[in-house]
């Protein structure tokens, strides 16, 4: 494994540490500009350098509606890795010597969401150089969490628990894939009980947030995909959602998918940051959204609570009851005993962050990593050969989805209390603002 170069280092240093730690020399605060303006022209930069480096790392640019004629300049005067880095470091002092005393709740915000988010674009271009992190260093550079660590008998008290459930011949995961067959959503009904499931967590969702009157989506189904569904965001409060269907799909993912992907999750957040920060603010740094970077984790973090807060669990037992097990053609008196399984498999779901820590670590070889997988997981060979496929391609970004929503539970609950309503407006607050992760803690 090649060492941490002292310029990573210097990286790793502007997401953990305060702007005093980023560099051997602070500069002297700037005054020529209000600091208002200073953040301005960050922005500005921090834009085009994201592009660039989008040239570079063909998956970094996850979305992308700024001004046009920045793209074309990306495209026609491409800059080498040495060169963005070289800017992506004077933007960050740029920012250190910007004094916040002036600004507003949301603009110290604004500050931290670009310095951190500079800060892992250089540990991202540390990478594409070569230079490797252990896996909970690069989660901390680039998502600004440190993901915790489960060792096996935690996972083993967990399935014995599932024994209980699920008796029989076998492995538990054959009886667990045997079990989990009954419930496949039929491909010629897939379409709709998807829709279903869109439109009603659309329904909870609009009368709790105040998305722009004109969003929308468009859904499609994709094949030979690394992920299950996609959001890709297109400007203007439009959204192209991807479903994967390489794999058969279960029941419980019209929900899941839905939410993640659309309402509250991916789609609400996109286009609310686009209506408060872009157009009512003017921040076009929101106009771009780097997908190796802390925004991620409030992403994929949020997008997976969002399940929970469009629906409580007497209310999706109700629904997938009286509605998506009818549409799918499945028995709706199985929902409980089948929902009881699924709540004890969730609590498996941190075994993907160690197959993947112990496999990029090279502590496991990849069929080490499947069959951690498959017998942690419950996951069946196929299934654990396309979680490997994610990891090979996404790394360290598996924590955003459990460390993410673990994270974004807490503070919503915190800030929130027990009312749904007052959670809803918490939540809907963090969809709106630059909160990055360690602003949640």
């Amino acid at each position: 494994m090649k060492r941490m170069t002292s310029g990573l280092l210097l990286s790793i240093l502007f997401i953990t540490g305060g702007p005093q730690l980023a560099c051997a020399a602070t500069p002297t605060t700037l005054t020529a500009k209000t600091s208002m303006q200073t953040l301005n022209d960050v922005a500005e930069h921090y834009v085009k350098l994201t592009l660039a480096l989008g040239k570079h790392d063909a998956n970094y640019v996850d979305a992308y509606y700024g001004p046009e004629q920045w793209s074309k300049d990306a495209d026609a005067t491409p800059r080498t890795l040495a060169a963005i880095d070289l800017d992506v470091a004077a933007q960050i002092s740029t920012v250190q010597a910007t004094d916040t005393s002036t600004l507003d709740a949301m603009g110290k915000l604004r500050h931290t969401y670009l310095f951190k988010q500079l800060g892992a674009m250089r540990a991202r271009i540390a990478f594409l150089n070569g230079t490797k992190l252990s896996f909970d260093d690069e989660a901390r550079a680039l998502y600004d969490a440190t993901p915790p660590h489960f060792d096996d008998a935690h996972f083993e008290a967990l399935t014995a628990e599932l024994e209980q459930l699920l008796p029989g011949e076998g492995s538990l995961g054959q009886r667990f894939t045997a079990y989990q067959a009954k419930f496949v959503i039929p491909p010629a009904k897939l379409d709709a009980v998807f829709r279903a499931a869109v439109a009603e967590s659309r329904r909870r969702s609009i009368a709790k947030l105040d998305l722009p009157a004109n969003e929308s989506f468009v859904i499609e189904y994709v094949k030979d995909k690394a992920w299950s569904g996609y959001n890709w965001y297109k400007g203007n409060a439009h959204s192209l959602i991807q479903v994967n269907t390489d794999l058969p799909i279960f029941i419980e993912r019209a929900i899941d998918l839905a939410c993640h992907e659309g309402y509250p999750g991916h789609h609400a957040y996109n286009a609310l940051l686009e209506k408060h920060l872009v157009r009512e603010r003017g921040w076009v740094e929101f106009s771009i959204y780097p997908l190796f970077s802390p925004q991620s984790l409030i992403a994929e973090g949020s997008a997976n609570y969002g399940i929970k807060i469009a629906f409580t669990e007497a209310e999706r037992l109700a629904f997938e009851k009286t509605v998506l097990f009818p549409l799918a053609g499945l028995d709706p008196s199985t929902v409980e005993a089948y929902y009881k399984v699924l709540d004890l498999v969730g609590r498996l779901n941190y075994a993907g962050n160690e197959a993947a820590r112990s496999y990029l670590d090279g502590k496991k070889t990849r069929q080490q990593a499947i069959d951690y997988l498959v017998r942690f997981s419950l996951s069946t060979p196929e299934r654990a050969e396309q979680r490997l496929r994610f990891i090979d391609t996404y790394r360290s970004y598996v924590i955003n989805y459990n460390v993410g929503q673990d994270l974004v539970s807490a503070y919503i609950k915190a800030q929130g209390g027990d009312t749904p309503d007052a959670r809803w407006k918490i939540f809907g607050q963090l969809l709106s603002s630059p909160m990055l992760p360690s602003g949640l803690k």
